[in-house]
């Protein structure tokens, strides 16, 4: 049925813009010249200059002294990237460890100890503009709109003195288009897809700048909506294709410049992201099936407020960037998995979460950025953040479970209910100094130091449920007990005592240490640039929620610790970027030695599946990465990205693989292998229309998703550890582009390969593989892009 409305509206939307298509082509003559020889090419219209601003100051990208990969609109759209996924595909080195849509870790140079990174700080710090998304903890991070963006960024290694404390492996920074002063513009792009035969993909994004006054005042909106039809069964609710996603939302950016030294820019954006369940699944039930008594949600309304000023000096730039950020999440699970049948007489049990979250953001940031044409160049600044998170812990039974135990009493379905909040600050003065001794060589120097803090407190109310009755025992004891009476049938139970929780101020977490960065840049011709470089980074220290709290199930299992300190890593690159004839071939090699120490890890107490963070001794990541562009002929392009790495636990204590479950020699949760490769190829059609034939191929190998043993029980392995799947992605695309219009078919996951792509390392989750999406074919209409 969807396959047949799907090719209908495919043909319509096909029909519809083949008139102006045609129509800009009958205002120019066909293009039958003779054909241009690869050595008569415009260098300047096959590869031209990517200007990238990882440094602070805008620079050619072959120039910048840092691993760096860089994503243009145009490259985005003729690629299909969307959102995270395609930018890891295309980014060497670097892994997207996705259980779900809003739950994206990424994974840089092998710095990560599971793919999940709960109750951590993630190890890669994620910017959209000004503001740093990427947060500590079970928390959802809105997967943002890739449209009418000025360019992605991927900077790999550590980048701690301009980035702060959360860029341990890396940074990713999202930069928004600003309004064009002079001219009117708009945009728009159109994907309709069919994902299986029945799962309709639809996303509609559209952009409008309009100028004010002149050269002056200009306004640009971004408007987004998505609507994707879910590809998995949920066999427990009942619900097919359950895991849809409805996504909407915009920006409004007013761009404002009185005099040419002076800027002021205002950003509010606005998205609302509501999977309507996680798209992991349970191999065992089949194909596509995942099982849940209720809807695993992980849903997110941001709301982002930014003004920035910019203000130009003879000597520097100075720019001072102000932005507040509100964000709700709900993080409701499942955690039936946590009672396997026969592990206690009850088991399995109804037993989930709902937890709520409201994080309130400040971010200030003032630089000033030297624009001398002497040899000496300078960026320094501020840099202050102020988070609040709120957070409400429901935990759950469900109404069908309790009448079936005969259990009543409870106000609704939840036994337990707690309300905390978190602070976290963060208060840094950085700066990066570069001397330019020749043309040909230069050094740079930088330092960031600042405080950070991280405290966790207990709201006054809640309760905890228990029955008098049964010697106050709480649900998961009364439920997991399966009291029966002698005829087999359950006891009733009435729940009668609510115990509220006192309020509980937490112990206070600082962490205040110096990042440095000292880089050594060689030209030995204007084709290429050498670099060596070392950097340091480190994580916030991590105050866990339920500290000093003992198990409600088995007294005997861990006392959860009360955090993790901040760990700390020493990074050494060298590198080489060149690019030859005439821009016809590029080529950016690096290689890399990291000393990872005192590492903040992950970790599940087995009775009840508690998360908290802890440290454990050391790890050492070395591996090298290659990018690689070539033009072999005109309108061919060839692009290669590879990259090969070795992490693994070097350093570890008896006390610390007791509680960890790490053990030494444990290679860590990157794949040693990966890379992808590029091929299109242009056509001319005629009247200016022009044709391109794309083909993408990601390879992927298998890696450990976890430390193989159990927390507290160092010698028993761990019941959910694997590795994902070794595999190869295809994506193919046809497009057309003639002028301001373009159209483009694409098929996605050519193969339909199924592999296990991410293993949720915790045991409460039934479902817990990720699983690539399953072919998706399509269309995408694209006008102004």
């Amino acid at each position: 049925m969807k396959v047949g409305l799907f090719a209908s509206v495919a043909s319509v939307a096909l029909v519809a813009a083949c008139p102006a298509l045609a129509q800009d082509v009958s205002r120019q003559a066909p293009s039958d010249g003779p054909q241009t020889n690869v050595e008569d090419l415009d260098p300047a219209s096959q590869s031209q200059d990517i200007l990238v601003t990882a440094t602070r100051r805008a620079e050619r990208i072959q120039d910048v002294p840092i691993s760096v990969s860089a994503f243009q609109q145009e490259e985005l759209t003729e690629k299909g990237i969307v959102g995270f996924e395609g930018i890891a595909r295309e980014t060497p080195g670097v892994v997207l460890n996705r259980p779900t849509q809003n739950f994206n870790n990424f994974t840089a140079r092998g710095i990560a100890t599971n793919g999940y990174n709960a109750n951590l700080q993630s190890s890669v710090a994620v910017y959209i503009d000004e503001l740093p998304v990427s947060t500590i903890g079970n928390t959802t991070v809105v997967d943002p709109n890739l449209f009418d963006v000025e360019r992605v960024e991927f900077l790999r290694g550590p980048q701690g003195t301009l980035f702060g404390s959360g860029s341990l492996s890396g940074a990713m920074r999202i930069l928004t288009k600003s309004p064009n002063l002079t001219n009117f513009d708009s945009s728009a792009l159109v994907d309709l897809g069919l994902t299986g035969s029945d799962s309709f993909r639809q996303r509609y994004n559209l952009m409008l700048n309009l100028p004010i006054v002149s050269d002056k005042l200009a306004v640009r909106a971004v408007g987004f909506y998505r609507n994707e039809e879910g590809y998995l069964d949920n066999v427990g609710t009942g619900v097919r294709n359950s895991n849809t996603l409805v996504d909407w939302g915009g920006r409004i950016v007013a761009l404002w410049k009185p005099v040419d030294r002076l800027s002021v820019k205002l950003l509010a954006s606005y998205e609302d992201s509501d999977p309507k369940d996680s798209s992991l699944t349970s191999p065992s039930l089949g194909r596509e099936k995942r099982i849940s008594d209720q809807p695993d949600r992980f849903t997110g309304k941001q709301t982002i407020l930014n003004a920035t000023i910019d203000y130009e000096f003879d000597f520097a730039k100075l720019t001072s960037s102000s932005t507040f950020s509100d964000f709700d999440q709900r993080f409701w699970l499942d955690l039936a998995g946590t009672f396997a049948p026969g592990s206690f007489a009850g088991a399995p049990i109804a037993f989930g979460l709902d937890a709520n979250a409201y994080d309130k953001v400040f971010v200030q940031e003032t630089r000033l950025v030297s624009s001398l044409d002497g040899p000496l160049q300078f960026a320094v600044g501020g840099f202050y953040l102020h988070r609040r998170r709120d957070t409400d812990f429901l935990y759950r039974s469900n109404p069908a479970f309790l009448a079936a135990r005969n259990i009543t009493g409870l106000p609704d379905q939840y036994y337990q209910k707690q309300f905390t909040y978190q602070i976290n600050e963060e208060l840094a003065a950085f700066g990066e100094l570069t001397y330019r001794f020749s043309d040909r060589f230069w050094l740079t120097g930088g330092m960031r130091y600042g405080r950070i803090s991280a405290q966790g407190f207990t709201k006054p109310g809640g309760y905890l449920a228990t029955a008098p009755s049964f010697a106050n025992l709480n649900y998961l004891q009364v439920a997991l007990a399966g009291l029966r009476g002698p005829t087999g049938a359950y006891l009733p139970v009435n729940f009668t005592q609510f115990t509220p929780y006192a309020a509980v101020t937490g112990v206070k977490a600082t962490g205040q240490k110096p990042q440095w960065k000292a880089s050594a840049s060689f030209k030995p011709n204007e084709t290429l640039t050498t670099y060596a470089t070392f950097s340091t980074g480190f994580r916030a220290p991590i105050v866990n929620a339920f500290a000093g709290r003992a198990s409600v199930v088995d007294q005997n299992d861990i006392i959860i610790p009360n955090g993790a300190s901040s760990d700390d890593l020493k990074s050494y690159e060298i590198g080489a970027k060149g690019r030859w004839l005439d821009g016809l071939v590029t080529i950016n090699l690096a290689a890399y030695y990291i000393d990872w120490s005192n590492i903040q890890a992950q970790a599940n107490r087995v009775s009840d599946s508690v998360q908290f963070a802890t440290n454990i001794g050391a790890a050492v990541s070395k591996g090298f990465e290659v990018e690689m562009g070539v033009i072999p002929a005109r309108d061919v392009f060839l692009g290669l990205n590879a990259a090969y790495n070795d992490s693994k636990i070097t350093r570890l204590t008896a006390a610390e693989a007791a509680i960890s479950g790490a053990v030494p020699g444990h290679r860590l949760s990157a794949p040693r292998l990966q890379g992808s490769v590029y091929a299109s190829y242009g056509m001319d059609l005629g009247g200016g229309a022009k044709g391109n034939l794309a083909v993408n191929a990601q390879y992927i190998g298998s890696y450990n998703s976890s430390f193989p043993n159990t927390p507290g029980l160092p010698n028993v392995r761990l019941s959910t550890f694997g590795q994902t799947d070794e595999y190869v992605n295809v994506n193919t695309t046809f497009g057309v582009k003639k002028g301001r219009w373009s159209g483009q078919l694409y098929v996605e996951n050519v193969f339909d390969d199924h592999s296990v792509i991410y293993i949720h390392p915790e045991a409460f989750l039934v479902s817990r593989f990720g699983t690539l999406r399953p072919r998706t074919i399509g269309i995408r209409l694209g006008f102004g892009i």
